[in-house]
């Protein structure tokens, strides 16, 4: 009874608020769980309705929502969205480094006096003690985290503050919390759901495959040779379209090649000006830019349906963002093209930008450091002399190893039974050589995707835990009849299944092509098998249960 009361309650909210008369089955999932107060992880493709998971179900909760989301440009979009509305209950306002603190203030005196329902923010403004306890003090109802694979691709490196939202959250009185993402792979849900801290959260996970996105992927001999492809596919695609590389440099030299080829094209990376950035952002939407040559920090959250093309230049890092950034083609349900152009120089431009380890000798000293008692951040920053992304970055690898522990006001201090310094920093060391691991091993699942020659769309769903029981059709593997249906029976192992091998220890079963077997170990990362080997040798022992 109260799960049919549930789903009425939000179809009529999605009705009378948002003017949509249906709700797809895996949000009203999503829905159902969060205003039972249940955490949830939501993975849904680029399109597929993400945002209305926590907006349809802020609508019916007492108290405002905070939506902890990445960029800016992205949170703008989502803003004038639900303000264009003209719907008092869905006002949203934002606090950020580009509103006055005069706007700050009057965003939570909004909030305050309810006719606001909506806070959009980052993790850096939660990070300030004093933001901090204003938002508490508003008593949210529901945190969304928007873009939660961030906290995979960004915490571990540029943007350390996404490793704290757990804490963050947990200072504003543990909410609910509902991650949404459009790609998240099994180790990376694993990771979002330890880093926000969620509890049994309900995971949510449908609709990856995408049967009007044409996948192909071409081996490059030459960069002459992935030139001309690209040439070829731009001779025959529609506009608009975003072509990919893996660099900035390389973004600024194919996009002035473009234009002296006849190609109106525009560059956009990180290095950028925020305003240029900004101007060619709108102008894409617009239509008024036809190729975006982009490194991979365009795209995300973007909300343009008519995107033709989706090129690689190079190979992704990861199967995680090659599904994100082919995910932005085709959103208006119109055919569209994903190609991926690779030469194996591609890896080892992947395995650089994996950067090195920790220092030993650093970690040594902010392990140390914090043995003095309970120590702010900022106080420990004075103490060891390092910047505040490299603070963020070591306190996250030792704390994984149980050698800090932070508190309800943030406070930091060392918990009982931690190592000491000196094995607290080695254990950091190798936690990250684990983490590195991998990385390397989603790199090496993203070759072994752009060269294998069955069913892309089989493999690509595969590795985010999701079965295609029949080939796609929508590949060029398909095309040239190379793709052959995975067996109903007979596997060694079915799909899915745990399975644990002696050194590498407990894994989980992702697909199979062929006469080889993808396996997710744990420890290890992904693990590619000759199927004949494993059977003879009695390498894996399928688990029960």
């Amino acid at each position: 009874m109260m799960f049919l009361f549930r789903s009425l309650r939000l179809r009529r909210a999605a009705r009378d608020h948002f003017g949509w008369n249906r709700l797809r089955p895996a949000q009203l999932d999503a829905m159902r769980a969060l205003l039972r107060g249940r955490d949830a992880v939501v993975v849904l493709p680029t399109g597929g309705g993400k945002s209305a998971v926590y907006q349809v179900t802020a609508s019916l909760l007492k108290g405002p929502t905070v939506v902890i989301s990445p960029l800016l440009a992205l949170q703008q979009d989502q803003i004038a969205n639900l303000n264009d509305r003209g719907n008092p209950a869905l006002r949203a306002v934002r606090i950020s480094s580009v509103e006055t603190p005069a706007k700050q203030a009057a965003a939570l005196q909004e909030l305050r006096a309810g006719t606001a329902r909506f806070l959009f923010i980052t993790p850096e403004q939660l990070s300030s003690p004093e933001r901090m306890a204003e938002v508490k003090a508003l008593r949210p109802a529901l945190v969304a985290v928007d873009e939660a694979h961030c906290i995979s691709s960004w915490g571990h490196d540029f943007r350390p503050d996404y490793l704290t939202i757990g804490h963050l959250i947990r200072g504003l009185g543990r909410p609910p919390v509902v991650a949404l993402t459009a790609t998240a792979s099994p180790p990376m849900r694993e990771d979002i759901i330890a880093r926000l801290q969620l509890r049994k959260p309900k995971v949510v996970l449908t609709g990856l495959d995408r049967p009007n996105l044409f996948l192909e992927s071409t081996h490059c001999p030459s960069e002459d040779y992935r030139w001309r492809r690209l040439l070829k596919l731009l001779e025959e695609a529609t506009p608009p379209g975003i072509v990919y590389v893996p660099t900035r440099r390389a973004a600024e030299e194919l996009t002035q090649r473009l234009n002296e080829a006849g190609y109106e094209a525009t560059a956009y990376h990180g290095g950028m000006a925020a305003g240029v950035r900004t101007r060619a952002h709108e102008a894409f939407l617009a239509d008024r830019v036809p190729i975006m040559v982009a490194t991979s920090a365009f795209g995300m959250g973007i909300d343009k349906p008519n995107i033709r093309f989706v090129v690689h230049m190079a190979l992704p890092d990861s199967p995680d963002s090659y599904l994100q950034e082919i995910g932005r083609a085709g959103r208006d349900g119109e055919p569209a093209h994903a190609l991926l152009l690779h030469r194996a120089e591609d890896v080892a431009l992947q395995r650089f930008f994996n950067g090195g380890a920790p220092d030993l000798a650093e970690l040594r000293t902010v392990a140390a450091a914090l043995h003095s008692g309970p120590v702010t951040k900022t106080a420990l920053a004075k103490t060891t002399g390092y910047n505040a992304r490299k603070l963020a970055a070591h306190l996250s690898l030792l704390e994984q190893v149980g050698a800090v522990a932070t508190g309800a006001k943030g406070e930091l201090s060392v918990p009982r039974f931690a190592p000491l310094p000196d094995q607290a920093a080695r254990d950091a060391i190798a936690e990250h050589g684990r983490y590195q691991a991998g990385q390397r091993s989603r790199t090496d699942m993203m070759r072994r995707f752009a060269e294998m020659r069955g069913c892309r769309v089989q493999a690509l769903l595969g590795y985010f835990g999701e079965q295609l029981n029949d080939v796609c059709g929508h590949c060029d593997s398909c095309h040239e009849g190379t793709s052959e249906a995975l067996p109903d029976d007979g596997l060694p192992y079915p799909l899915h299944s745990t399975v644990r091998h002696a050194d590498w220890g407990k894994g989980m079963v992702l697909g199979y092509e062929k006469d080889r077997m993808t396996v997710l170990f744990d420890q290890v990362g992904y693990k590619t098998l000759a199927v004949a080997v494993v059977t003879a040798q009695n390498l894996l022992v399928l688990e029960r249960g």
